[in-house]
């Protein structure tokens, strides 16, 4: 069964990174990443994951210890539900870091990429997306002084 809802969790947010990386001007790609509803699915599967477990997580979460999370973490049900709470936020950071580079002008040639690096690599894509935004806007702000 985790096998299951793990690939599911899989299928439940590609949709929304095609949509982002390779559609990024298309009416409805904005459309559908205005809300927040992309996101809701994962969340949806990793609250069923986790609610039922609740009482028995609440102590490892309340006072974590590495043995522990690595315990918890080697099982099927702790990597399916790691898993599910990974693409939920890394897609919530997606989701951000499309609407921020769209506001603040990044090309799709340039804002296609840095997405795919944090639907690769989650935290390193945005640290990477916000060096880029930075020094994009940088770059703006000095073109329209001189």
């Amino acid at each position: 069964m985790m096998e299951i809802l793990f690939a599911l969790s899989n299928w439940i947010v590609i949709p929304f990174w095609l949509l982002m990386i390779f559609l990024p001007h298309w009416r409805w790609t904005q459309r559908i990443f205005s809300s927040f509803w992309p996101v809701v699915p994962v969340s949806l599967l990793y609250a069923g994951l986790v609610l039922p477990n609740l009482p028995a997580l609440l102590p490892l979460l309340g006072s974590p210890n590495l043995a522990d999370m690595a315990a918890l973490l080697g099982t099927p049900e702790g990597a399916t539900v790691a898993w599910a709470h990974f693409l939920a936020f890394d897609l919530f950071v997606g989701r951000w870091i499309f609407q921020d580079g769209v506001r603040v002008g990044l090309s799709a040639w340039l804002l296609s990429p840095l997405l795919f690096v944090v639907l690769m690599v989650g935290p390193l894509g945005f640290l990477l997306y916000w060096g880029v935004r930075l020094w994009v806007t940088r770059q703006t702000r000095s073109g329209m002084e001189a």
